[in-house]
């Protein structure tokens, strides 16, 4: 396993931040690590990366103990915090050359990471003269110099553009077919766009952990409608696999149905039994958003 953690719990004083919390990630995988502010997520990335310690259970990255090992899991992960610690005064090239240094590895691997993160463009210029994208790439140059197994990123995409969104998505998709990568972010179409698994913690907790694919194949399903003409929400209740009726606001309601099948035209034949009109008419179905908020919102 790239990561495995097991039973790891963690507490400030009388707060108990983590709570037994347990998961693997095999090599190659790239995971979002989501929880609502204040879940434990740095906590645990802290950890992983050995910059924290738990007061209970295990964590591994590729075999080595983060108590027992630290230097070799240290060497193992590519780290990208949320805060970007980057030197502005410093060249792109002068920056990725300190680290190497840091890290005791090749000069040659600058180039390398260089091309491979698409910094060739602006590889001459200061880090101040670079856009928000562009420092974020300079990060992940830096966090890949010693070519490590695991890569954790933690909201690499916090205050970009769409444009330079897009383009660190394609990038960390890139990375991802060679390295296992744990990312953290706030944005559910982040993870819906370039991770295989989600891992969700809340307070403390770990609440789900399921690969995307079994979310999209979820069988529940929500139906937007509105009418011309108020219904009441126990008759729309009736319709077969119906599990929850809610009215948004006037003549405009969510219909959840526990159903595969698309229920829109039930609704539209209840809507012409009963001598109404269908103003507008949809169909969600349930994606990480609506997982996440029905799992944190407690």
């Amino acid at each position: 396993m790239s990561i495995s953690v097991k039973n790891i719990s963690k507490s400030f004083g009388s707060q108990k931040v983590l709570n037994a919390i347990s998961f693997e990630i095999k090599k190659g995988e790239i995971v979002g690590f989501l929880g609502p502010n204040g879940a434990g997520k740095s906590t645990l990335m802290k950890i992983l990366t050995t910059y924290s310690t738990a007061d209970e259970g295990e964590a591994f990255v590729n075999d080595y103990g983060v108590l027992e090992a630290p230097l070799s899991v240290k060497k193992s992960i590519g780290y990208l915090p949320e805060h970007n610690p980057l030197y502005l005064e410093m060249y792109v090239k002068e920056y990725l050359a300190f680290n190497a240094d840091v890290y005791n590895v090749p000069k040659n691997h600058i180039s390398d990471v260089i091309e491979q993160t698409g910094l060739k463009p602006e590889a001459h210029k200061k880090i101040g003269q670079l856009s928000k994208g562009y420092r974020q790439r300079v990060g992940l140059a830096a966090a890949m110099l010693h070519n490590p197994e695991v890569l954790i990123l933690d909201e690499p995409t916090t205050g970009l553009d769409p444009n330079q969104l897009l383009e660190i998505r394609k990038l960390i998709r890139e990375i991802g077919k060679e390295k296992t990568i744990l990312l953290s972010t706030h944005i559910m179409k982040e993870v819906e766009a370039v991770c295989e698994r989600v891992i969700i913690i809340n307070k403390g907790e770990l609440v789900a952990d399921k690969k995307l694919s079994e979310l999209r194949e979820d069988e529940e399903q929500i139906i937007e409608v509105e009418f011309d003409y108020r219904v009441e929400e126990a008759l729309l209740s009736k319709l077969p696999k119906v599990t929850h009726v809610t009215n948004i606001g006037g003549f405009h309601y969510e219909i959840t149905f526990n159903s595969s099948k698309d229920m829109r035209p039930v609704v539209f034949d209840f809507a012409h039994d009963n001598e109404l009109k269908t103003l507008q008419l949809s169909r969600k179905s349930k994606n990480l958003e609506s997982l996440f908020s029905e799992l944190t919102n407690n």
